[in-house]
């Protein structure tokens, strides 16, 4: 190897066929050999460099993905539920009537009660069943 500025020279051996297909390529005006090898080895290394960080950073995204798809799933499940609970309560309940107070009062009181809970659930960090978040 001998050394032309901040270039160093090095010695190879390519089969035939790639040599020529390097040599047709090299014909082009402003291209060298050297330079279409120096890009095809940029290019390869760099292949590589990705390739370690898939390794050392893949199982991980893999298992925040699988995670993620859990709660995606558990939310549509939660989403369902909800509906399905919406639907049968307007369904089956009937409207308070226009003058009743009392039924409004009473509807309020639940209804405070109703988030109040909520409320207290997600500061203590449990769920409606006593199993962490819920999810």
């Amino acid at each position: 190897m001998s050394a032309r500025g901040s270039q160093v020279r090095h010695q190879l051996f390519l089969e035939r066929g790639l040599s020529d297909r390097l040599a047709l390529l090299a014909r082009k005006p402003g291209v060298t050999k050297s330079t279409i090898l120096a890009e095809a080895l940029e290019t390869w290394l760099t292949r590589q460099g990705v390739n370690e960080l898939q390794q050392r950073f893949g199982p991980r995204l893999d298992g925040l993905a699988r995670v993620l798809a859990r709660i995606e799933r558990n939310s549509q499940i939660e989403i369902e539920i909800l509906a399905l609970l919406v639907r049968y309560l307007l369904a089956s309940v009937p409207p308070v009537a226009e003058g009743d107070d009392v039924a409004r009062a009473q509807g309020r009181e639940r209804f405070e009660w109703f988030t109040a809970k909520v409320v207290e659930a997600f500061r203590e960090g449990r769920g409606s069943f006593g199993s962490g978040t819920g999810s």
